[in-house]
């Protein structure tokens, strides 16, 4: 498989079906560096307008409508030492009463220790004097381009993916999108240093990353929404507003999910989630929200789709209740 670095010329503020700026085979790597979700490069520099410009697309041979992207994020090294926030919570986050009470939101900087792999206040507000945070990288925009020849705006999230601002979108992950255009035309971009449940201040850390992906096409997968997996768990991502409809997005497809791979039917399947189903905010700020349906490994086998046969090395659902 070959390794391409990808040095866009020019970055994108939808993400839908435009003229590829690279292609590549399926099961290759690409390496490239993002800019802010301002549009500013390592070097500080705007090379772009906001919202979160996206580099890409790439296109992947053999993609098909029906398929899904497997997004392998390998690592993403920080290029620069600063990144940026807002200050105050988005009024939509806190009670109607409360709203009139927020400081201005302002853009607040934050000192990245690149050595250290550690982030915090350039200058430190009352009481967080000591605030040190560990780097915890995460894409906080990607995706393929939507259905019916759409362009959507990288302000916002769907069945394609988008701005999904969800922290488990790091190193180590790997997602599964659902493919609507030949060649699947996968952006990136918008990368956080860190960034807590909901992006509640209307960003995370927001700063600028090298990134490597490598990307897989898995035909006819059946997906509708994204799926993801860490080491220790499966998840699944509905994007929508209300929050509701988002949940139930990311639950249906959970579902589908335990069902093909694992085996399991709707009432094995309702009573697992009952149990162990753990519930992520990813963004509640900008215009569709985005919630993730997650279970540990630990209480799952995974089957073969065809054959019915656990796959070996599987914890079977009786496991250990720690």
């Amino acid at each position: 498989m070959t390794t391409h670095r990808f040095i866009p010329t020019s970055f994108h503020n939808v993400i839908g079906s435009l003229p590829p700026a690279l292609h590549i085979a399926d099961g290759d790597t690409v390496v490239t560096e993002t800019l802010d979700a301002a549009g500013h490069d390592k070097d500080g520099i705007k090379q772009a307008s906001g919202p979160n410009p996206m580099n890409g697309p790439i296109f992947v041979e053999g993609a098909e409508p029906g398929d899904a992207l497997k997004v392998e994020i390998i690592s993403m090294v920080p290029t620069r030492d600063t990144g940026f926030t807002r200050s105050v919570v988005a009024a939509n986050v806190v009670d109607p009463e409360a709203v009139r009470d927020l400081p201005p939101r302002d853009i607040a900087i934050w000192a990245i220790d690149r050595e250290a792999l550690t982030v915090q206040l350039s200058e430190p507000v009352a009481g967080l004097e000591n605030f040190v945070l560990p780097l915890a990288p995460m894409i906080g925009c990607f995706g393929v381009a939507p259905s019916l020849g759409q362009a959507i705006s990288t302000a916002t999230s769907g069945e394609y993916g988008g701005n999904m601002d969800y922290r488990l979108f790091g190193p180590g992950t790997t997602v599964r999108l659902p493919v609507a255009a030949p060649g699947a035309l996968f952006f990136l971009g918008d990368c956080h240093a860190a960034q807590g449940d909901g992006e509640i201040v209307g960003t995370g850390i927001e700063t600028t990353f090298e990134v490597t992906v490598r990307l897989t096409v898995e035909k006819k997968a059946g997906l509708v929404w994204p799926r993801g997996e860490t080491a220790e768990d499966i998840f699944t991502i509905g994007n929508a507003r209300p929050l509701d409809q988002a949940l139930q997005h990311a639950t249906s497809e959970m579902l589908n999910w335990l069902a093909s791979d694992y085996g399991l039917d709707r009432t094995a399947a309702s009573h697992l989630l009952g149990q162990v189903v753990r519930y992520d905010v990813g963004n509640v700020f900008d215009p569709a929200y985005t919630m993730a349906c997650r279970v540990a490994k630990k209480w799952l086998i995974r089957r073969s789709r065809f054959s019915g046969a656990a796959v070996p090395g599987k914890t079977p659902l009786h496991a250990s209740r720690s």
